[in-house]
């Protein structure tokens, strides 16, 4: 009790508290008295002074403090109350499937994560924190553990079929992974990229035979001209194909990132360091990190694949615009012939305009002198 009235009289200045709200609060501290109601600026202190540790350093007040810490358990309220709200659908290992909606600050709490873990950029990139894999292909999101697989925010992205009828036969061992005899975070992972290089795929088998059908009509020698609207469809067809490239490449940069860097290969095999028996299965007999490896190698093979075709195609475009050149060349020079032509005749005609234009000029000669006799015998 003396030590709270001592107290009382050095924290006035300090905190801007009055003297006698501090009496109060201190009254309401001791032991066997009734309780003080006292006022929200006490409250607030009493909170903070049980928060903080009791040898932290005083520091001068200035002013506006208190204001602006009560703004800021105001803004943080707001905050939490309008978080973004995440559509979760959970896929278990047996392939049941449950769907629900959990705020953003609340999923990263329960998985362990940060919340910059589920700031998810458009860009492909597969890391691991606090035994989680968080997988970022674009819009789709993922997160695996090493007992379900979660995918936020499907809505809008037309990945029903893939999600509800593929996906968890795959993860339940009937579909065509390889990784199935192997922990779950490998089938999750062989199941996500597979369905990553099966829609690059996809859109190559939509462009390819586009870009040939506009290919051939351009360079067909049957045609002296070239038809603009097919031009166009090759213009288009071709942004396309360098927007394919790009995420062909994006993936194998992301595949090498992983495959030479040994820790982040380790890390990914989740069971491995959560399950005593599995690792210790996995040091006695083949590592999951060489089998991880492996499964990143063969999609990597997938996406050079890919990628050899893009380029196949993208030689062909600038073949045949070199032979488009070619032929706008030929048909340019067949105009200047003819337009030089045309110069030639006419300064050829223009030639013998001279000759009538001399003799219709009125000019005196002693030709003129001399018909005269002959005119006046006729």
């Amino acid at each position: 009790m003396e030590f709270l009235r001592s107290l009382s009289r050095l924290l006035p200045s300090v905190v801007g508290l009055p003297r006698r709200t501090l009496c109060t609060l201190a009254r309401s501290l001791t032991p066997g008295a009734r309780p003080v109601v006292v006022c929200g600026r006490a409250t607030l202190f009493l909170r903070q002074s049980r928060a903080a540790p009791l040898c932290a350093p005083l520091r001068p007040r200035v002013a506006g403090e208190m204001h602006r810490f009560r703004t800021s358990d105001v803004s943080q309220a707001t905050l939490a109350s309008v978080a973004p709200v995440f559509t979760v659908t959970k896929f278990d290992k047996e392939g049941n499937v449950t769907s629900f909606e959990k705020k953003k600050t609340d999923l990263y709490q329960e998985l362990g994560l940060q919340a910059r873990d589920l700031r998810f950029q458009h860009v492909m990139s597969i890391t691991t924190r606090n035994n989680r894999i968080i997988m970022r292909m674009e819009y789709l999101k993922a997160v695996i553990t090493p007992e379900c697989l979660l995918i936020l925010d499907y809505r809008n992205l037309n990945l029903e079929q893939w999600l509800f009828r593929e996906l968890p036969s795959q993860l339940a061992g009937e579909g065509q992974l390889v990784t199935y005899p192997l922990p779950f975070e490998f089938r999750a992972i062989e199941a996500l990229l597979q369905y990553w290089i099966s829609t690059l795929q996809g859109k190559l088998s939509i462009l390819q035979p586009l870009i040939l059908e506009t290919l051939e009509a351009l360079v067909d020698p049957k045609h002296s001209s070239v038809d603009r609207s097919k031009l166009h469809i090759l213009l288009q067809n071709g942004k396309s194909l360098s927007e394919l490239e790009t995420d062909i490449k994006i993936f194998k940069e992301s595949m090498l990132e992983i495959l030479d860097e040994e820790e982040l290969l380790e890390e990914l095999c989740l069971t491995k360091w959560s399950d005593p028996q599995v690792f210790e299965k996995s040091s006695a007999g083949i590592d999951h990190a060489e089998e991880m490896e492996l499964l990143l190698e063969n999609y990597y093979r997938l996406a050079e694949d890919l990628s050899n075709a893009t380029r196949e195609l993208r030689v062909l475009i600038d073949d045949s615009q070199s032979i488009i050149f070619i032929n706008l060349d030929s048909h340019r020079n067949v105009m200047m012939r003819l337009n030089l032509q045309l110069t030639m005749g006419t300064f050829s005609l223009s030639l013998f305009g001279l000759m009538g234009v001399a003799f219709g000029m009125n000019l005196e000669s002693s030709l003129e002198e001399k018909m005269e006799p002959h005119i006046e015998k006729v």
